[in-house]
C-alpha cells in the first residue's frame, strides 16, 4: 500500500510538472486568421461606429461590441463583475465671450476668439496690458525680462521671431507653442493672455471647447483670447506696424501700455463619461501574476459628415486583441492554458491624451506589482511610407524593449525567430527620436509605474495617418495576422515562464 501511494504521488508530481511545461503555441495562433480580423475590422472601423471618438455615441457602440466579443469567448468581466470600467471627461461649452479696449468694444471672431478649454468664467477689468514679446521662456530665453506680469494681462505676438532657437523641436508643450506660452504666463503670475494671430476675421468657432478629464486642477491658467492685429493696435497705438515687423526677426523687449481693458467669458462644463473595456482569463498555477495586453480602440470620430475610421489607428490593435484573446480561451479549452492570468484591455482616450491608460494605471484593478509585462498594440496594419527597405512587408516596429527589464529583448526576439521570423525594427529605441514614439501611446502610462512593456508599431505616420482615408480596405491583413501572432507567441512565452520580468533598468525621462 505504502508503495501505492509514493507511486500515485510520483505520478501526480510529474503530470503537474507536464502541465506547467508550456505547450506548442502554434495550433491556437493559427486561429488569428487575416478573415477574422478583416470581419472584425469592417466592423470596428465601419460607419456605424462615427470614427469612435472619446465620450461620443460613436466610442459607446464600439465599446459595447467589444464587451460582447469578450462576454462571447468566455472571458471574466475585468471590473469587479462589469466588462467596462468607466472614467470621468469634461467639455466647456461657451455661452458669452466680450472684449473691450478704451470704451471701445470689440467683436467675437471678427476681433478675437476665446480659447476655451483654458478659460474660466470671469469679467477682468485692467487699467493697463504689459506687453512681453512672444512670450517665450527657456533656459536660455526670456520674453518677460525683469518685468512683474503678477495679476496682469499680458500681450503677447504668436509664433516666434527667426533668431529664436529652441533647445528642443516644437510640440504641444515646447516653449514656443500656444499652451506653452500660456503656462509660461501662468507661471509668472499673469491672470489673462492675449495672443496676438493673423487670418481675422475667422469663421463662427466651435461654442465646444475640447474635451478633459482633469476638473479640479492645482493651478489655473490664465484666460485666454487669440486677438486680431487691429485688436493688439488699439492697445499698443501707432507703433504697432513697426513692432510686429521687428518681432518677426528678433527678440522684442517687454513693455506696459496704458489701456482700460475689460474681457469677459462665461462657460457650462458638461460632464461626460468614457470607458475601458477588460476581459480577463484567469491563469493556473500563477493566476495571481498576470500579463496585460492593451490597444485603444478610440479615434477621432467625426468632422460634420466626415468620418475618421481609424482603422489601422487603431482599428488593428483593437481586433488583434480580440483574436488573441479567442487563441487564449482555446488554449484554455484544450487544457494547455497560460499558467498566469492575463488580462485584456482596450482603453479609450489615447487620442486625447493617453486618458484611459493614465486612469486604469492610476486605479488597477490588480496589483501593479504582480503585472509582469504589458504588451500595447497601437497601429499594426499598415507599412511605413518612408521606411524604403525591401523587407516592407515583413517588418514591425518594436519600442520599449530595451527598458525597463533586460528580459524584454530575449524573449521577443526568441518567439519572433522560432515562430514569425519578421524583421524586427528598433528605429524608435533611439532616445533621439524626434517623435517621441515612446512616450505616445498607452503602453506609457504602465512603464511610468516601473512594469516593463514592448510596443508594436507600423509607424505609418505619413499616407493616412489621422485622415479620414485611413479606412479598412487599406488594411494589409496578411501583415497584420503575422505581427499580431508575434504579439501572441511573445505573450505565450511572458505568461507561462517560470518567473515574473525582471525590472532591473531605470525608466527613461521625457526630458
Amino acid at each position: 500500500m505504502k508503495q501505492f501511494f509514493l507511486l500515485l504521488a510520483l505520478t501526480a508530481g510529474l503530470m503537474s510538472s507536464a502541465q506547467k511545461k508550456a505547450a506548442d503555441p502554434r495550433p491556437f495562433a493559427a486561429s488569428i486568421t487575416e478573415a477574422d480580423l478583416k470581419k472584425q475590422l469592417y466592423i470596428v472601423a465601419g460607419k456605424e461606429m462615427e470614427g469612435r471618438e472619446t465620450a461620443t455615441e460613436g466610442q459607446r457602440k464600439a465599446a459595447a461590441y467589444i464587451e460582447s466579443q469578450f462576454s462571447s469567448l468566455g472571458l471574466l468581466p475585468g471590473n469587479n463583475g462589469n466588462y467596462q470600467l468607466q472614467y470621468p471627461v469634461y467639455r466647456d461649452s461657451m455661452s458669452g465671450a466680450g472684449l473691450m479696449i478704451n470704451g471701445k468694444s470689440f467683436e467675437l471672431n471678427n476681433d478675437f476668439q476665446p480659447i476655451i478649454q483654458l478659460n474660466n468664467n470671469s469679467t477682468q477689468y485692467f487699467s493697463e496690458i504689459v506687453f512681453v514679446g512672444h512670450g517665450i521662456v527657456d533656459s536660455l530665453y526670456d520674453d518677460y525680462g525683469s518685468i512683474n506680469v503678477k495679476g496682469k494681462a499680458v500681450l503677447m505676438l504668436g509664433g516666434s521671431p527667426s533668431n529664436y532657437k529652441p533647445k528642443r523641436g516644437g510640440g504641444f508643450m515646447s516653449p514656443s507653442s500656444s499652451y506653452g506660452k500660456v503656462l509660461n504666463a501662468r507661471n509668472k503670475g499673469a491672470v489673462a493672455v492675449l495672443v496676438v494671430e493673423g487670418n481675422f476675421p475667422r469663421k463662427a468657432g466651435n461654442t465646444l471647447g475640447n474635451m478633459y478629464t482633469e476638473l479640479y486642477k492645482d493651478a489655473q491658467t490664465p484666460n485666454t483670447f487669440i486677438i486680431s492685429e487691429k485688436t493688439a493696435e488699439a492697445i499698443t497705438g501707432a507703433g504697432w506696424a513697426e513692432m510686429k515687423e521687428k518681432g518677426k526677426k528678433e527678440q522684442l523687449k517687454s513693455g506696459v501700455f496704458p489701456a482700460n481693458t475689460a474681457i469677459e467669458f462665461q462657460k457650462k462644463t458638461q460632464f461626460l463619461q468614457s470607458s475601458n473595456v477588460l476581459g480577463i482569463i484567469e491563469g493556473s498555477d500563477k493566476k495571481d501574476e498576470w500579463l496585460i495586453i492593451t490597444a485603444h480602440y478610440d479615434h477621432l470620430g467625426k468632422r460634420g459628415d466626415v468620418i475618421y475610421y481609424g482603422a489601422d489607428d487603431d482599428g488593428s490593435g483593437t481586433v488583434s486583441v480580440i483574436e488573441m484573446a479567442e487563441a487564449f480561451v482555446k488554449a484554455k479549452a484544450a487544457g494547455k492554458g497560460p499558467r498566469r492570468s492575463i488580462l485584456f484591455m482596450t482603453v479609450s482616450g489615447e487620442e486625447k491624451g493617453l486618458w484611459g491608460s493614465e486612469y486604469y494605471s492610476d486605479n488597477p484593478t490588480i496589483s501593479l506589482d504582480k503585472i509582469t509585462a504589458n504588451l500595447n498594440i497601437d497601429m499594426i496594419g499598415r507599412t511605413d511610407t518612408e521606411r524604403m527597405k525591401p523587407d516592407t512587408l515583413n517588418y514591425v516596429y518594436v519600442v520599449g524593449d530595451d527598458k525597463l527589464s533586460s528580459d524584454l529583448k530575449p524573449i521577443s526576439e526568441t518567439a519572433n525567430a522560432k515562430y514569425t521570423k519578421l524583421v524586427l525594427d528598433y528605429k524608435y529605441n533611439d532616445p533621439n527620436d524626434k517623435d517621441r514614439i515612446y512616450y505616445r501611446s498607452d503602453h506609457y502610462n504602465f512603464a511610468r509605474k516601473g512594469i516593463p512593456i514592448i510596443f508594436y508599431y507600423d509607424g505609418m505616420l505619413k499616407a493616412d495617418y489621422h485622415k479620414p482615408t485611413d479606412t479598412p480596405d487599406k488594411i494589409n491583413y496578411t501583415l497584420l495576422a503575422k505581427r499580431a501572432q508575434l504579439v501572441f507567441y511573445t505573450a505565450w512565452e511572458m505568461a507561462n515562464r517560470d518567473s515574473l520580468l525582471k525590472r532591473d533598468i531605470p525608466l527613461p525621462t521625457m526630458d
